[in-house]
C-alpha cells in the first residue's frame, strides 16, 4: 500500500510551492487583505500561464486533462501560501459545474477563458437562511419571453464583486420536495439590477451580499436541466467541499512547520523550548492532526479520481479537518505565546483563515450528521 504521490506529483508540489514562495510572499497577502479586488492580476496571470486555471479540464476545453488528486495536490500548495484570489470559485465551484452540465456551446465558450486566466466565475448559492441544503434557496427566477428575470439575495457570495458571471442557483418552481424545482443560470455580473455589498470577515476575504432586482437572463445562459439544478450542485458541493480540506491542510502544515521551527530556536530557561516535554507533546498532537487531515482528504480525492462513490469520505474528511485545522493554530499560539497574537507575526493569518474555513460548506456537526446517515444512522 502506497501513501505516497507519484513522481509527477511531486514534482507539481516542488514547482508550485517554489513558484509561490516568490511570487506570493506574505507581505503581498497582507496588502491583499486591504485591497479593494483582494487579488492580485499579476499573479492570477502567472498562474494561468503556468496551467493551473485549467488543471482538470480536458485538453480538448484548453485545459491539462489532470485528475482531481492532482488538483488537490496544488490546492494544498495555494493553501500553505494563503494566496488571495478566486481561485476556488472559479475553478472549483463554477468551472466544475459547467465541465458537469454545461452544454456543448457553454464548455467551449467559457472553460478556454478559464484556463487562459480570462475569466473570473463565482457560485451564488447561500441566502439568509445561511443552510446549504435545497430548502435555502428561495431568489426567483421568472421566466419571461425568452428569458428570465431574478430576484432576491444572495449572501456569503466570494470574489463577487471582481467576477464576470455569477453561476446564480434559483427556484424557478415551488414544489413538496425542495429539490425539485431549482434551476441554474450563468449571469452577467454587470447586467442592470444587480448590487453587491461587501460583508466584514475575519479572514479579511472578499464575501458579498449580492442583491439580484428583477435581472434578466437570457435562456441560453441556463446550466443543466431546467428545474434540475440541483443534481449539478450536489455534484458540485463535495468537490468544493473536498478542495477547501485541501486547502487547509496546506494551512494547518506551514502552521505546524513555524511552530517545530520556533520551539527549537526560542530559548528558554537556557535550554530550547522545544526541549520541554509539554512543547513536545503539544507539537507531536498537531503532527498527529495534520497528517490526519492530509490521509483523510487524499483518500477522499483518489476515490473522486478513481470514480468511485466519495461522499462519505468527503464527510469524514470535512468534519475532521474543519476542527484539527483550528486546534492546530490554537496551539501553533500557545506555543509562540505572546508573539504569536500580534498583528505582524504570520500566525494570525492562518488562524483568522481556519475559523471562517470551519463554517464553508457546512461545519463539522453538520458533516457528522452526513456521516452518520451514509453509514445507516
Amino acid at each position: 500500500m502506497d501513501f505516497g504521490l507519484s513522481e509527477e506529483q511531486e514534482m507539481l508540489r516542488k514547482m508550485s510551492r517554489d513558484f509561490l514562495e516568490n511570487e506570493c510572499p506574505k507581505a503581498l497577502v497582507r496588502e491583499m487583505e486591504e485591497d479593494e479586488k483582494g487579488y492580485s492580476p499579476e499573479l492570477w496571470r502567472k498562474m494561468a500561464e503556468l496551467g493551473w486555471m485549467g488543471l482538470v479540464f480536458p485538453e480538448e476545453y484548453s485545459g491539462e486533462g489532470l485528475s482531481f488528486l492532482d488538483l488537490t495536490v496544488l490546492i494544498e500548495e495555494l493553501g500553505r501560501a494563503l494566496v488571495p484570489g478566486p481561485y476556488l470559485s472559479t475553478v472549483v465551484y463554477c468551472g466544475l459545474a459547467m465541465l458537469a452540465a454545461g452544454t456543448d456551446e457553454q464548455k467551449r465558450e467559457f472553460l478556454p477563458k478559464i484556463a487562459k486566466g480570462d475569466l473570473i466565475l463565482s457560485l451564488a448559492l447561500t441566502e439568509p437562511s445561511a443552510t446549504w441544503d435545497a430548502a435555502g434557496v428561495t431568489v426567483k427566477a421568472t421566466p419571461e419571453g425568452d428569458d428570465f428575470v431574478i430576484s432576491g439575495t444572495k449572501l456569503f457570495v466570494s470574489d463577487a464583486h471582481v467576477a464576470d458571471y455569477l453561476l446564480c442557483v434559483t427556484r424557478t418552481k415551488e414544489s413538496g420536495d425542495k429539490e425539485d424545482g431549482i434551476t441554474l443560470f450563468l449571469v452577467d455580473a454587470k447586467s442592470p439590477g444587480i448590487s453587491c455589498t461587501p460583508l466584514k470577515t475575519i479572514a479579511s476575504d472578499k464575501q458579498f451580499e449580492v442583491v439580484f432586482d428583477k435581472v434578466r437572463v437570457p435562456r441560453k445562459n441556463m446550466l443543466g436541466e431546467p428545474d434540475h439544478g440541483w443534481a449539478v450542485i450536489k455534484e458540485v458541493v463535495p468537490k468544493a467541499t473536498l478542495a477547501h480540506c485541501a486547502l487547509m491542510v496546506g494551512g494547518a502544515q506551514q502552521v505546524l512547520e513555524m511552530t517545530v521551527n520556533y520551539a527549537k530556536e526560542r530559548v528558554q530557561f537556557g535550554r530550547p523550548i522545544g526541549s520541554f516535554q509539554a512543547i513536545q507533546h503539544k507539537c507531536a498532537d498537531m503532527a498527529t492532526d495534520v497528517d490526519g487531515c492530509r490521509f483523510v482528504t487524499y483518500q477522499a480525492a483518489w476515490k473522486l479520481s478513481e470514480g468511485l462513490p466519495y461522499a462519505l469520505e468527503v464527510s469524514m474528511a470535512k468534519a475532521w479537518v474543519s476542527e484539527a485545522y483550528r486546534r492546530t493554530c490554537v496551539e501553533g499560539h500557545q506555543i509562540h505565546g505572546g508573539i504569536g497574537f500580534i498583528k505582524d507575526h504570520d500566525m494570525q493569518l492562518y488562524y483568522r483563515r481556519a475559523k471562517a474555513s470551519e463554517l464553508m460548506f457546512g461545519d463539522a456537526d453538520y458533516h457528522r450528521e452526513l456521516v452518520a446517515q451514509q453509514i445507516g444512522l
